[in-house]
């Protein structure tokens, strides 16, 4: 069907994605590599990357009769200048600055399954990074972009940043082809990782990546890795900053992916001015709920112990008796690196 495939691309432009592509269901052409990496424990405590490994390699587990897999970015580079480094500020990712991408995707990516289910009268499933879904080997297959040496989908006009949604349809759909890797020789997202995340080329171990440290890690954060998180109280980016394909990414278009108030470089003193409520206020209608308000806690004390900044040490006093244990240890550890 490749006129309806081409009708559904330009759909989604309608919509508002920036890209779109189709792939077959398959064999999957990841089937050895996922498994492997979950194995050797490089998920860390994502226990949901560990469960319905088959279903993930197989989406006729999930639809059955599924043929082809609908793949839609949305871009959300930003034109906010990132301007030099200051010391009593932290860094929110880009992707968590303005109204949680999971909805806005969502109400999109919903309409798109609709319209592909009464054209082509068939039936689909449709998720935004939720479901049991291996969307960036299908992104690859579906001509979105390639699979960078970073693990993130690369697209050659686009760069990196990039939202992901795929619709699962039993409806047969002429396939688009894999762009080439285009990756190169370069290493400088593998270079770049303070923490040293990446094992090599295209094998990221979560357990030492920044974002799974301050956004998906409940509990204490290893000791020897919290000097590599430096100013980062919740994501990274750094192995994107550097992709040279980012250089020239074009900035995306909307508006509620514009960074909210207090998101852009925020800074320490007022983020230990806040209480729960604060916090709670603050990172409403965001990605930032996924890491809780303690998390975020956390988060902030490694950024305060990481920033050199000595006054701070006398802001540690209530963090000292807070409620959670995982926040007192914290703060422990950000007053005696700041030398108090």
């Amino acid at each position: 069907m490749a006129v309806l495939a081409d009708r559904v691309k330009e759909k989604a432009r309608e919509l508002g994605f920036d890209l779109a592509g189709v792939a077959s269901v398959g064999p999957s052409p990841e089937a050895d590599y996922y498994p492997e990496w979950v194995e050797q424990g490089y998920a860390g405590k994502m226990r949901y990357m560990e469960t319905g490994v088959s279903r993930r390699l197989d989406p006729g587990e999930i639809l059955p009769g599924a043929r082809s897999v609908v793949v839609c970015a949305v871009n959300y580079h930003s034109d906010r200048p990132l301007t030099r480094h200051d010391p009593e500020r932290g860094w929110i990712s880009r992707y968590a600055w303005g109204d949680d991408y999971h909805e806005l995707l969502g109400e999109k990516l919903g309409r798109l399954a609709a319209w592909i289910s009464r054209e082509g009268n068939g039936t689909t499933r449709a998720w935004v990074d939720t479901g049991p879904v291996l969307e960036r080997v299908w992104a690859k297959y579906a001509g979105v972009g390639w699979f960078g040496k970073n693990t993130c989908i690369i697209n050659q006009n686009a760069g990196s940043w990039l939202f992901l949604g795929s619709i699962l349809t039993d409806i047969a759909l002429t396939a688009d082809s894999p762009p080439p890797d285009r990756c190169g020789s370069c290493t400088r997202c593998l270079e770049a990782c303070p923490t040293d995340a990446f094992v090599g080329p295209y094998v990221l171990d979560s357990r030492k990546c920044i974002s799974y440290l301050n956004i998906e890690l409940r509990g204490p954060i290893p000791e020897d890795l919290r000097e590599g998180m430096g100013h980062h109280l919740f994501g990274c980016d750094i192995c994107q900053d550097v992709c040279p394909w980012n250089r020239r990414a074009p900035f995306g278009g909307d508006g509620k992916l514009a960074a909210r108030p207090g998101l852009f470089w925020p800074g320490l003193d007022e983020l230990l001015d806040l209480d729960d409520e604060g916090w709670r206020e603050r990172i409403r209608g965001t990605a930032l709920r996924r890491a809780r308000v303690r998390g975020l806690i956390r988060n902030l004390m490694v950024v305060v112990g990481n920033s050199g900044v000595r006054r701070l040490a006398r802001r540690l006093g209530r963090f000292l008796e807070h409620p959670d244990p995982d926040v007192r240890s914290h703060a422990r550890w950000a007053k005696a690196r700041l030398g108090e």
